[in-house]
């Protein structure tokens, strides 16, 4: 397996590639500079290479449609003025699996926002290159490693080959849409443990109606406010709540 470091941005060459803005791969290239001099390594500029949309491949079967309706609207906000900016300031990580596909581990909601309002390309930077393993063994190494999420929109686990072969079939599971929410709201702190924002969507599966959320939006959320801050809640990650002194 081959990790990226100085090729971070590796991607697909495409017609796209040298339109791409300048401030944005100046941006991005700043960034990741400044994280590879504190590991103190030496690097040179990369070129930056977009990847379209259509290609990428998730390594999920959800997403909260409503969080990715958020998006959209924030993207229409910032795409005439500060678009270019914004897409530079969000790649997307992928690996590279069988084929030299890319299968993004992050930001699905970005990636399915911006196919929604016809955006082609984003920013792909490589974490690492599995384009040699087997199929069976690409997903079975990224289960172990928690880069995939073979969960359907009941929160059951199916099959890898229940994973969508594109963003645009990515299926939607408001209580991830719940959960996204509430953590913006306070409902719970960001936290580095995988997919967090699923494990808070799998407490709430059970405890508010599916048509409860689809109905009244606001409503669920202040009832999900009120469970998260629960003692009910407080093995989840992130948990707000007050423990009890022993």
């Amino acid at each position: 397996m081959t990790v990226f470091a100085t090729n971070a941005f590796m991607g697909c060459a495409d017609p796209y590639a040298r339109a791409w803005p300048l401030r944005a791969k100046r941006l991005l290239w700043k960034q990741l500079h400044g994280w590879l001099k504190i590991a103190g390594m030496n690097v040179h500029e990369p070129i930056l290479h977009p990847v379209a949309i259509a290609e990428l491949k998730p390594t999920q079967i959800t997403v909260g449609m409503h969080e990715v309706t958020q998006k959209r609207e924030r993207w229409r906000k910032l795409s005439q003025e500060k678009g270019e900016d914004f897409l530079g300031r969000h790649m997307i990580p992928s690996v590279l699996g069988p084929k030299g596909r890319h299968y993004i581990v992050d930001n699905h909601h970005l990636a399915r926002a911006m196919w929604d309002e016809g955006v082609k390309d984003v920013l792909v930077t490589v974490q690492a290159d599995l384009s040699a393993l087997s199929k069976v063994s690409f997903w079975r190494y990224l289960d172990n490693r928690a880069l995939c999420h073979p969960y359907n929109d009941d929160g059951h686990r199916v099959t890898f080959e229940d994973i969508p072969s594109s963003i645009a079939k990515l299926v939607d599971d408001p209580y991830r849409s719940l959960a996204g929410n509430l953590r913006h709201v306070g409902g719970y702190a960001k936290d580095m443990t995988p997919f967090s924002e699923f494990l808070w969507a799998d407490f709430l599966r059970g405890r508010i109606k599916r048509k409860a959320i689809e109905k009244d939006f606001a409503a669920a959320l202040k009832k999900a406010l009120d469970m998260a801050r629960s003692d009910d809640a407080g093995y989840l990650p992130g948990w707000c709540g007050v423990a009890p002194i022993a």
